[in-house]
């Protein structure tokens, strides 16, 4: 099944999905003839996977974003991801011969099978051990990430979380791991930030504190873009 992405939804929907399964991103536009010739074929061919392999489609028109970030200089563009990472692609229309050879070789092998079998457990030993087989997966570095935070073991966690490039998921859970949030809350967390704000300009705990106390937050939370504003009057 293919689901529509757009510059919003990118980073969740392929980037962060990506660490989990691989991901096919068809850059297309509804004039794109060639584009209508070879979409039908990538639905088909990913649908086969059984959900080894998720198709996600971009209208390049109307998400500039994403088009940006490829350097898309010509449609169609489909580039595969996986780990957060673009691991292969091609421009232009492909035939299904082609499209079936790119599709394979994203296909997981045993050992990979085995590793997301245990990520999928969800347990610690089991995502000990898929980190065992491969020290740098990012969905299993994630997940273990969040239950020692959520068990107290914080400083064991900002270890794990160094191994992997920063990203809006790793800021947040060291964020949560720094503050030692529970649940992602925090007590009198207003009168906190109203405290340390006096203190950023000077003060680089203090500062790494209030940004740390804004991501958890979040960004939906009214206030986050209120404090944000003062600690940039504050800075400069």
């Amino acid at each position: 099944m293919a689901i529509d992405v757009t510059d919003a939804s990118f980073e969740n929907d392929v980037v962060r999905r990506s660490e989990q399964v691989p991901v096919v991103v068809d850059l297309w536009a509804p004039w794109c003839g060639p584009c209508r010739t070879l979409g039908p074929i990538l639905e088909r061919v990913i649908d086969e996977t059984g959900g080894a392999v998720m198709l996600a489609k971009v209208n390049v028109d109307e998400n500039p974003q994403v088009s940006a970030a490829f350097r898309v200089q010509g449609i169609p563009a489909v580039y595969a991801l996986k780990g957060g990472k673009v691991v292969d692609g091609f421009i232009g229309a492909q035939g299904e011969a082609a499209i079936r050879e790119f599709v394979s070789r994203l296909l997981p092998t045993p050992e990979e099978s085995e590793i997301d079998r245990l990520v999928a457990a969800g347990d610690e030993s089991s995502l000990r051990a898929a980190l065992e087989r491969d020290p740098d997966h990012a969905g299993a570095i994630l997940a273990l990430a969040e239950l020692l935070i959520g068990d107290g073991r914080s400083e064991e966690a900002l270890e794990l979380l160094a191994r992997l490039p920063e990203s809006a998921e790793t800021r947040h859970l060291a964020a949560l791991a720094r503050t030692g949030a529970t649940g992602g809350a925090i007590d009198d967390i207003d009168a906190k930030l109203e405290e340390l704000l006096d203190r950023v300009k000077e003060d680089d705990a203090a500062r790494q504190e209030y940004v740390d106390l804004l991501e958890v937050l979040g960004p939906d939370d009214p206030r986050t873009a209120r404090y944000r504003k003062a600690l940039t009057a504050r800075l400069y």
